[in-house]
């Protein structure tokens, strides 16, 4: 390397951070899709535009971040905040992140409260929840190219995809074999595990982290410093549970903030995957459990996350919302269902920068250990078989009303009564698909258009789908 070039490397200036808070805004902004579409506007932005770190450091963070429980790209935002200007950008980044969502999904629920049995207002989530369908797809197909770059890695996601959808073997377990294969082959020397992986998108040239911002090296505030993560952590844990404390004491275990508050607490620390690995949970205990919810509002609410900007795991405010509104809680119920909100939100997020905090410098310090690395990409691809899982969930649910339950040599399946298929939301979305696979129609028009033929369809039956 010449003299020149070696200048250029050693004295890059540091990225102003109003400009990084501008640039966290428009990511914010542009997050729709869910974590597949959110990590892609991140790579593309922060990565190719303006190279503020690498290729392989931003797959180190993300496989990091797809190792925690809770939604990985605010994770990853939070990161790459804390990487580019300490404690401060971390918060912010990861804040700015929620925001949109926040303010999106607490309107949209206000109105699916209020007005959601109305005809026009069912026929337009009738018509996105098609849209989505074809969206999570699309985000199956962006994960896979990314993360499955040889047979071996495309064998484990459909091994993960088999775990989960036909045998039921809890996410926890399929992470962590997935993980102690990656490492446990690396070891014996198996070159096919030692890849990248995650949600960015595929294609065109890498990023060399020598030629970025952050450069190759670690930065001196990410160095591994046990008395900072623990006060930071220690902070972040009493402001996670004083809400929830709160509820607790005033108003007893019983009461449904109470409820929120433990149970989505419990969700931040024991649902691994993301997003689309705690929809399963959540739907699960929302619907059977707490009976906050039916199921088919479970799918209006994913229907909201995936159309607004921010983490898909925002789905679990609306959950939140509708348990709060519909409880006697001695308040308006619409007060109530703010208030229960604007907790679930709260118990959600908080513990999102704890994981990060906690662990990001001392994981920050082993981007050159190759069996961990190669333990992260394993993972990364198995996360692939978990979204392929909840997407072929999402399709049975939206496309067909009945469903026979099959069990036998281990084996405990659900398979769609072909009779009960819905055929105008069958047809839906087969337009959605070719619109955006054979004609490449954006996600926005895609979306727009989905509602617009729901509405339309809502309006020549005289009432909703």
């Amino acid at each position: 390397m010449d003299q020149t070039r070696h200048d250029q490397l050693t004295t890059r200036p540091e990225v102003p951070f109003p400009e990084a808070v501008k640039v966290w805004a428009r990511i914010a902004a542009l997050s729709f899709g869910g974590p597949a579409g959110q990590i892609a506007v991140m790579h593309r932005i922060l990565v190719e535009e303006k190279r503020w770190l690498g290729e392989r450091r931003f797959l180190h963070a993300l496989n990091y971040c797809m190792l925690l429980p809770g939604p990985e790209a605010q994770q990853l935002a939070i990161y790459i905040g804390w990487l580019m200007h300490r404690t401060l950008g971390g918060f912010v980044a990861g804040a700015l992140f929620v925001l949109p969502g926040f303010l999106a999904i607490m309107a949209l629920s206000i109105l699916y409260a209020l007005f959601g049995q109305v005809g026009p207002v069912a026929a337009l989530f009738f018509g996105l929840k098609a849209a989505v369908l074809v969206v999570v797809v699309q985000a199956v197909l962006r994960v896979g190219r990314r993360s499955l770059k040889n047979p071996l890695m495309a064998g484990l996601a459909c091994a993960a995809f088999l775990a989960l959808f036909v045998f039921k073997i809890p996410f926890p377990w399929v992470i962590a074999a997935a993980g102690l294969f990656g490492f446990v082959a690396a070891r014996l020397g198996v070159r096919q595990v030692l890849v990248g992986g995650g949600h960015g998108p595929a294609g065109g040239a890498e990023v060399a982290d020598a030629e970025t911002v952050l450069g190759e090296g670690t930065p001196d505030h990410a160095r591994p410093n046990l008395a900072w993560s623990l006060k930071i952590s220690l902070a972040l844990l009493v402001l996670w549970w004083a809400p929830v404390l709160a509820c607790l004491v005033w108003l007893g275990p019983d009461a449904v903030f109470s409820q929120i508050g433990l149970f989505f607490s419990r969700m931040a620390v024991v649902t691994f995957g993301g997003a689309y690995a705690v929809l399963a949970y959540v739907a699960q205990e929302a619907v059977e459990s707490f009976r906050w919810l039916a199921p088919g509002e479970m799918l209006d609410g994913l229907g909201m996350a995936e159309t607004t900007p921010g983490p898909l795991i925002m789905v679990t405010q609306f959950v939140g919302f509708m348990g709060a509104f519909r409880a006697a809680t001695g308040l308006p119920p619409l007060t109530a269902a703010i208030l229960g909100g604007a907790l679930t939100t709260w118990v959600t997020f908080v513990p999102c920068f704890l994981w990060i905090f906690l662990g990001a410098p001392f994981v920050e310090a082993l981007r050159g250990a190759r069996a961990l690395n190669a333990a992260l990409a394993a993972i990364s691809a198995a996360v692939v078989g978990v979204i392929m899982n909840l997407a072929l969930w999402f399709a049975l649910h939206v496309l067909f009303g009945r469903m026979v339950r099959l069990q036998g040599f281990g084996a405990d399946l659900e398979l769609p009564v072909l009779s009960s298929l819905n055929l105008p939301s069958a047809l839906l979305a087969l337009a959605a698909a070719i619109a955006a696979f054979r004609f490449k129609v954006g996600m926005i028009p895609l979306l727009l258009a989905c509602a617009a033929a729901g509405l339309l369809y809502g309006l020549a039956l005289g009432a909703a789908p």
